[in-house]
């Protein structure tokens, strides 16, 4: 029976999902797994931040025993020794070429004609091979391609010395008949092995997968998790199953497959992360000790925060300090550390007292006295219990109303004479401002942490 290859695409899918990118750790996990359950090729995403991303990528290439590594070197040729430099101290490196072949793809996302493209095809497979001597060609969005400029694409590649094809259904509207039709016009062009990465957009993923095989495909990409893709475990299930049928096999371990792709996913909490609604509602861990600076300052945008270099520096140094004694940081604690460490700013408006009375009979009366240039300014104002007649209060002094985006209190010490801290997330202009405060009176906590907040706006306008 022939051996179809597996090459492994769950760290591109998975970063591709996920509002915030993949710790260190979870990357490394990813990749280890698909090394364990026998994936003959591991694909990584293509390098986004050079400085970190190569650390990470060089310490998966040594992890790695028995599976080709592959990356993408990007559009341009300058890109090509970047990601050469992230996978050439693996045992089997391989540069891959992403490049799009429809005509939608190549005019509205690359701006090149079919002409253009053949060029760029053939500039950049050189400029890897020159580097690698196994490199990748793989027309992106290849369904909806002209076919002449498909199998002329292809053609072009194993041409300029690349190792195999892949042809991959983007658009995800292909039934299995037209992907089979697509691998057989390809096989006919080329003498290299062709690979195929089909899409479950339509829930067709293992049908076409098969057809693609009938068709004389060599190879399949699979990934262990992520949107629409064919999953590992199902292709694995039906191969075991049916692969007679089509005479082909697959050297993934079939017994452990599942149970290894279960643990870890809930290493990584994959499902956590599919949108940054379930990250902010939800309160998941988002960083740990091994968070990069590029990862700090993605899960603070996914929160809505907008930080300059040297806070999203000075938030990263404290994450790194809270880590070393807790392992992780969570959602609420994440946005404590930026309301503390982010953003700072001289304080134009101090707090000077308040008074409340409040009662399960009536509303809730407050007066806040406050301290601007050294005038002494005070607002009176009722509402629904001491906090919101506070804060009401503030907006009384000031003159000005700010949407109250989030409010937190929790108790940082034990006992009756805890210590409480209050967070208040103020937005300004589509902007998002974060206050800390701590006393053992709660009220004054969240007064302190409101003003911490107005400070930052007032600042930033000034």
């Amino acid at each position: 029976m022939k051996k179809i290859i597996i090459s492994d695409i769950t760290l591109k899918k998975i970063s591709e999902d996920r509002a915030v990118s993949l710790l260190f750790r979870e990357k490394s996990a990813i990749a280890n797994c698909a090394d364990k359950i026998g994936v003959d090729v591991i694909e990584i995403p293509a390098v986004k931040s050079p400085s970190e991303d190569k650390i990470i990528y060089k310490t998966i290439a040594q992890n790695i025993q028995n599976a080709v590594l592959a990356i993408p070197v990007g559009f341009i040729n300058e890109d090509v020794a970047v990601a050469w430099e992230c996978v050439k101290d693996a045992q089997k490196p391989r540069l891959q070429i992403e490049l799009p072949v429809s005509t939608i793809q190549m005019e509205y996302t690359y701006h090149v004609k079919q002409a253009k493209m053949l060029e760029k095809i053939t500039a950049l497979i050189k400029e890897a091979k020159a580097l690698c001597p196994d490199v990748e060609f793989a027309a992106l969005d290849a369904t909806r391609a002209d076919e002449d400029f498909l199998v002329a694409a292809v053609k072009e590649a194993e041409a300029c010395g690349a190792s195999m094809v892949t042809i991959c259904d983007d658009a995800g509207v292909s039934t299995p008949d037209d992907i089979a039709e697509m691998v057989s016009k390809v096989k006919d062009a080329v003498s290299i092995p062709v690979y195929v990465q089909v899409s479950d957009c339509i829930n067709m993923a293992v049908a076409s997968a098969f057809s693609a095989i009938k068709s004389g495909a060599d190879g399949i990409k699979c990934a262990m998790a992520g949107k629409n893709a064919l999953l590992t475990g199902e292709f694995s299930d039906a191969i075991n199953a049916c692969g007679k049928q089509v005479n082909a096999e697959i050297k993934l371990n079939n017994t452990k497959i599942h149970t290894s792709i279960d643990d870890m996913l809930s290493s990584i909490n994959h499902d956590e992360y599919e949108n940054s609604k379930s990250i902010s509602e939800g309160k998941k861990i988002l960083i740990d000790s091994d968070s990069t600076v590029v990862q700090v300052a993605q899960a603070a945008a996914v929160l809505g925060y907008e930080l300059s270099d040297s806070d999203i520096g000075n938030v990263h140094k404290v994450i790194k300090q809270v880590c070393e004694k807790k392992g992780a940081v969570g959602y609420k604690e994440f946005e404590a550390i930026i309301a503390s460490s982010a953003m700072q700013a001289p304080s134009t408006y101090h707090f000077e007292t308040y008074t409340t009375t409040s009662s399960n009979v009536s509303t809730s009366m407050s007066q806040v006295t406050l301290k601007c240039n050294d005038e002494i300014i005070c607002g009176v104002s009722n509402g629904d219990g001491p906090i919101d007649s506070v804060f009401r209060a503030i907006e009384q002094c000031i003159g000005h109303h700010y949407e109250l985006d989030d409010f937190q209190v929790q108790s940082v010490t034990e006992g009756k004479e805890a210590l409480g801290s209050a967070l208040v997330r103020l937005r300004n202009n589509g902007k998002l401002y974060s206050g800390n405060g701590t006393s053992t009176d709660i009220v004054a906590a969240s007064i302190r942490a409101y003003i911490n907040a107005l400070n930052k706006i007032v600042f930033e306008e000034a």
